[in-house]
């Protein structure tokens, strides 16, 4: 019986990881294509810094 146990917990501390990382990821709140824009925005700012 015990090691039905253990591959539970290492099911529950895996899935627990995974949502982690998950919630790195997009801990901005934003779609796509806002992240996009954003991010071409942020490019364009360097550019310009570089440019001068």
């Amino acid at each position: 019986m015990t090691r039905g146990n253990q591959r539970e917990l290492a099911r529950q501390k895996h899935a627990k990881k995974q949502n982690m990382q998950k919630g790195k990821r997009n801990e901005d709140g934003l779609s796509a294509a806002a992240r996009k824009q954003r991010d071409a925005e942020i490019m364009q700012q360097k550019q310009k810094k570089a440019n001068e």
